[in-house]
C-alpha cells in the first residue's frame, strides 16, 4: 500500500476531555460571539479586523504579538472589533514547505500530528485566557474542526479549499462566521457557490458519522485577489470589484451579505507593504458609497513582531516573531494603521 496508518488520533471529546476549557472563557467566547454575529447581522456597525501573523508558528511569539493586539483594542473597541487571527493550519501550492503548527509544534522538527493538536488547542485557550481576544484559524482539514470549535469565533476558507464539498459542508454546520475566499482563479461565481452550499443544510459523512446541518446564515465573501494563466497577481479590491461583488450578491437569495477584503496574497502580490494603502483604499470606497459601507463589513491584514519573512531556521539564525511563511507587516507599522483606521471609520 502507498497509504501507512502511523497512529490512531483521539477522537475530539478526548481532546477536549483532557484539556478543557475553563468557564471564565466560555463565557468570553460566547460574548465575542454575540459580538461578531451582530456585525455580520447589521446590529453593530463596528468594523471587523481580522489581523495577526500569516501562520503561528510558535506560541511565545504569538502570545505576545496577541498582548499588544489587546492592549490596542482597548483604544478602538468602540468602532473596531479585532479577531486575532491565529493559523495553525497552512495549505501549500505545491505541497511543499511549511504546513502550520498543527503539523510541526517545533517548525525546525519532523511532524507529530498529535503533539501538534495539543499544541494548536492549548495556544487558542492560552489566548482567551491571556487576552480576552478569540481568534480566527484558517480550516485546512474540515475533520479537525471538532477539535477547536469550542475556541474559535472565526473560521476562514482558503481559495485553494473552497471548491471542496468537505469543506462546504462542513462550513453548514457551524454556527460561527466562516470567510469563502474567492479561487486562486478569480472565478466570483465559485465562491459565492461556495456560499449558497455553506448557508443550506446538508446530510453528509462526518468524521465516521452519518449527520445533517441546519446551514449557517454567517457565511460570506472573502477577495483575496486572484492569479491568471501566465502566473500574474489580479487584484478585487477595487470600487468596481466591491460594486460587482455586490451585485452577485443581490443575484442570490443569501442571508448576511457581507465582503471581507484581504489585503494580502494576490492582493497585494504578497508585499506586505501594500496592505497599509489597500486598507486605505478599501475605506475610502466605503466612504463614497452608503450601499458599500454596508456591505464591508472588515479587513484581513497579515501582521507579526517582525515586518517581512525568513527561512525555517533555528538557533542565532532565527529572528523571534518574524515570519516563517508569507511577509507581515511588523509592529509598529500594525499598530499605527489600526490607529489609523479608527481615525478615518
Amino acid at each position: 500500500m502507498s497509504m501507512h496508518f502511523e497512529k490512531k488520533l483521539p477522537v475530539p471529546a478526548e481532546i477536549k476531555a483532557a484539556y478543557p476549557l475553563s468557564e471564565r472563557s466560555r463565557q468570553v467566547k460566547l460574548k465575542r460571539d454575540q459580538q461578531i454575529r451582530d456585525i455580520f447581522t447589521g446590529k453593530s456597525d463596528r468594523f471587523l479586523l481580522i489581523i495577526g501573523p500569516c501562520s503561528a508558528d510558535r506560541e511565545d511569539a504569538v502570545l505576545e504579538y496577541l498582548d499588544r493586539l489587546a492592549a490596542v483594542q482597548e483604544k478602538v473597541e468602540d468602532r473596531i472589533l479585532i479577531i486575532p487571527r491565529i493559523y495553525t493550519n497552512k495549505p501549500r501550492t505545491n505541497g511543499k514547505g511549511y504546513m502550520g503548527l498543527l503539523h510541526q509544534p517545533d517548525p525546525s522538527e519532523k511532524p507529530d500530528l498529535l503533539a501538534g493538536i495539543i499544541a494548536i488547542r492549548e495556544l487558542h485557550m492560552r489566548s482567551i485566557e491571556q487576552t480576552g481576544l478569540t481568534a480566527a484559524d484558517e480550516m485546512l482539514y474540515p475533520e479537525n474542526y471538532r477539535y477547536l470549535d469550542d475556541v474559535l469565533s472565526y473560521v476562514a476558507v482558503g481559495a485553494r479549499s473552497v471548491e471542496d464539498q468537505q469543506h462546504r459542508m462542513t462550513v453548514s454546520g457551524m454556527d460561527i462566521p466562516a470567510g469563502m475566499k474567492n479561487p486562486t482563479s478569480g472565478d466570483l461565481r465559485v465562491m459565492f457557490n461556495s456560499i449558497i452550499a455553506a448557508q443550506a443544510r446538508h446530510n453528509f459523512i462526518y468524521r465516521g458519522w452519518d449527520v445533517t446541518s441546519d446551514g449557517n446564515e454567517l457565511a460570506h465573501v472573502v477577495l483575496r485577489g486572484s492569479v491568471n494563466k501566465h502566473g500574474n497577481c489580479l487584484p478585487n479590491y477595487h470600487y468596481e470589484d466591491l460594486l460587482l461583488t455586490e451585485r452577485l450578491y443581490d443575484q442570490y437569495d443569501l442571508k448576511n451579505p457581507a465582503i471581507i477584503v484581504d489585503c494580502n496574497h494576490a492582493n497585494s502580490n504578497k508585499q506586505a507593504q501594500e496592505q497599509i494603502r489597500i486598507s486605505h483604499e478599501v475605506l475610502h470606497s466605503r466612504s463614497c458609497n452608503p450601499d458599500l459601507k454596508k456591505l464591508v463589513k472588515g479587513l484581513m491584514i497579515e501582521s507579526y513582531l517582525v515586518s517581512g519573512r525568513q527561512d525555517i531556521v533555528g538557533g542565532e539564525g532565527h529572528v523571534y516573531g518574524k515570519s516563517i511563511t508569507d511577509p507581515c507587516l511588523g509592529w509598529e507599522e500594525s499598530e499605527a494603521l489600526i490607529l489609523d483606521l479608527y481615525e478615518r471609520l
